[in-house]
């Protein structure tokens, strides 16, 4: 058998590949990170306060729409082009948002930094599918993984650094080089691929991408609107739109996402069905996470942020130790993987009203390695169980479907604040009394991974190729 090490993923034949990948995933995680770090200072130079959350919201529904459709994009124009096309886009988004003498301009930026943002995203997950045997699949989502982890610690401190400097636009001028180098390389690192005529001859899907975007629209603005009932209707609403677009999806001509996205019944919808609603749960450390921390230990912002990177800590180690793995023992531990993030959700709710920063970091240590032990091997075993012709659509709806969760996760986690008064008087003793709350909330979501874990766990997969 051929060595599936470390070594060959960073061997001169998939080096270039490998590179491609990690850029892409560098760009989609470290925006977000140093974005969040410096928007205060945005909204103070634009006078944005009021429309502060559509910043966030605007970025997420073109990343959303972007990565959905990322699978056609790539069948109709081969990898190099695609990458090199929306990548040129993200840069373009950077420089407007860069320039932007006001908020209109900026949210134009924002734009379309999210489609461009979200079609690299997509693509580097079709690339990992395409490009690289089976066999190497996890050993590439590990390192990807690794990637985001670094992006953790790394884009606070490049937001800070921007912000403390009173040059939040430097940031994006950065991230816009980056683009254009992206693009640059895109054809050289991704030498071979060519457009697929068998799949490019799908019509677009454009019912299925307009209702999609109605739910996530909807899901987006329950996240920043006042109101906590008007958040969950609009919450409900948008979930409620998610099946519907699903409907329209399986429909013949309109296949923008695999069928087997709206059947967690089968192998690979068990899969599509834990990365959402796994995801959707652990937004609350993330959204809430830094803010508790600062009001319960008196910690500093970067501080509070670091603590709560112990997911992304516990993440990356186990996604490492796992990835070697061999077959046979995928499905066990996918299964542990969901077990612990449950674990590690209701040792979170335990620990974050206590006022201890060293027991919530052990807990996000634990709720993260969970991810870590599963994540990639979920990946793999959901791009396994798909048909040949299904893959590179079926590549990009994961991210699709883990950008879903998320925003589904922050609007969730928003209403739920708001119904427990946190919006209304974050006082340390109301933090104290409502976070283990707001946490156990999203129990029963993990439980619900962790259901869709065991189903993905018991699939029939042909060994790697």
């Amino acid at each position: 058998m051929a060595e599936t090490g470390w070594k060959e993923i960073f061997g001169p034949r998939l080096l270039p590949r490998t590179a491609l990948v990690l850029l892409g995933v560098w760009l989609n995680a470290a925006d977000g990170l140093v974005t969040a770090t410096i928007m205060p200072q945005v909204a103070r130079d634009l006078g944005g306060w009021a429309w502060f959350g559509w910043a966030v919201a605007i970025y997420l529904l073109g990343s959303i729409l972007a990565s959905a459709s990322a699978g056609q994009l790539a069948a109709r124009l081969g990898l190099p082009r695609a990458v090199a096309v929306t990548a040129l886009i993200y840069a373009a988004g950077c420089t407007a948002s860069a320039a932007a003498p006001g908020l209109a301009p900026f949210m134009v930026g924002r734009l379309a930094q999210g489609l461009g943002g979200g079609w690299v995203a997509g693509f580097c997950y079709v690339a990992i599918s395409r490009m690289f045997d089976e066999r190497l699949w996890a050993r590439v989502f590990a390192a990807c993984a690794g990637v985001w982890g670094v992006a953790t610690f790394a884009g606070p401190l490049v937001g800070g650094a921007f912000a403390g400097a009173g040059f939040w636009r430097g940031a994006f001028w950065m991230f816009a080089a980056q683009g254009v180098a992206l693009a640059i390389a895109a054809p050289f690192l991704l030498r071979g691929d060519r457009p697929r005529p068998d799949e490019a001859r799908r019509p677009l899907a454009w019912r299925t991408l307009g209702v999609l975007s109605l739910a996530i629209l909807a899901i987006a603005l329950a996240d920043i609107v006042p109101g906590p009932w008007t958040a969950l209707g609009l919450l409900l609403t948008g979930l409620a739109l998610l099946p519907v677009a699903g409907a329209i999806n399986a429909r013949p001509g309109e296949r923008l996402l695999p069928p087997e996205v709206m059947r967690p019944a089968s192998a690979a919808g068990a899969g599509y069905a834990m990365i959402f609603a796994m995801i959707a749960a652990s937004t609350v450390f993330g959204v809430y996470g830094a803010a508790l921390l600062q009001t319960l230990c008196g910690l500093g912002p970067l501080a509070a942020g670091y603590v709560v990177a112990s997911d992304s800590v516990g993440w990356v180690l186990a996604a490492f130790i796992v990835s070697g793995q061999p077959d046979a023992r995928h499905g066990r531990l996918i299964l542990a993987g969901a077990a612990v993030i449950n674990l590690g959700m209701g040792l979170l709710a335990l620990t974050i009203g206590i006022g201890s920063a060293v027991a919530v970091f052990a807990a996000g240590f634990v709720f993260g390695a969970g991810f870590g032990l599963c994540w990639s091997l979920t990946n793999r075993r959901v791009l396994a169980a798909l048909p040949a012709d299904e893959r590179a659509i079926g590549a990009s709806a994961s991210p699709t479907a883990q950008a879903i969760g998320s925003a589904t996760g922050a609007a969730a986690a928003g209403a739920i604040a708001n119904l427990l008064g946190l919006a209304h008087a974050f006082t340390p003793a109301r933090a104290a009394a409502e976070s283990p709350w707001l946490f156990a909330a999203f129990l029963p979501l993990t439980g619900l991974g962790l259901l869709a874990a065991a189903r993905l766990a018991r699939s029939p997969v042909a060994p790697a190729s």
